[in-house]
């Protein structure tokens, strides 16, 4: 007898909830039964909608990663130049309000390097959108393999900054290098 079918709906309703969680309490804290307490709903349930555990935290990883891409995506607009949307990108992801959520973005970053296998999925994607966008902002004139270095310049610098901010809560200091950084893109094609 085959069980009931996975309401797609109420899977990503409970999905957000479960991100917001793991973005509070960090990914060391993701398990069945304080998840399940804090959102009202029993264990059952969430293995009934998510499978195993680590089915679970690749759904969170996903959708986190979605989330960041798609606010930032929203911030940049349709036809962004490198300046604009690594301006975007840096606007984002600099917000206080944020910390909590890239505080778990690098956590997830340095445990999946410890364990590539099972976070291939974040791996596989945590440079390749943002790649493609930056690469993208660089118009279709630019040479392949200099939008590739320069994407990936400003994607680490970006991420070092990101880094060094919350490592320090130095905002000052670290805007003050993150403004000059971004202002040297201005006009920049590759």
């Amino acid at each position: 007898m085959a069980g009931r079918p996975v309401d797609q709906r109420r899977r990503a309703a409970l999905l957000d909830a479960v991100v917001d969680y793991t973005v509070a309490y960090g990914f060391s804290e993701l398990s069945w039964r304080p998840v399940a307490a804090a959102l009202g709903v029993s264990p059952t349930t969430l293995v009934h909608r998510f499978g195993t555990k680590e089915q679970m935290l690749q759904a969170v990883l996903g959708r986190l990663r979605e989330r960041i891409f798609q606010a930032t995506s929203e911030t940049v607009g349709e036809q962004p130049d490198l300046a604009t949307a690594a301006r975007a990108v840096w606007t984002r992801t600099s917000d206080p309000r944020r910390g909590a959520e890239f505080r778990l973005f690098f956590a997830v970053y340095g445990r999946a390097l410890q364990a590539p296998q099972e976070f291939s999925d974040f791996l596989e994607h945590v440079v390749s959108d943002w790649m493609n966008a930056l690469r993208d902002a660089q118009g279709p004139d630019t040479d392949p393999a200099t939008a590739t270095r320069t994407a990936t310049l400003v994607i680490a610098t970006i991420r070092g900054l990101l880094l060094d901010l919350l490592a320090t809560g130095d905002q000052d200091r670290v805007q003050d290098a993150a403004e000059g950084f971004l202002s040297g893109l201005a006009g920049r094609t590759g």
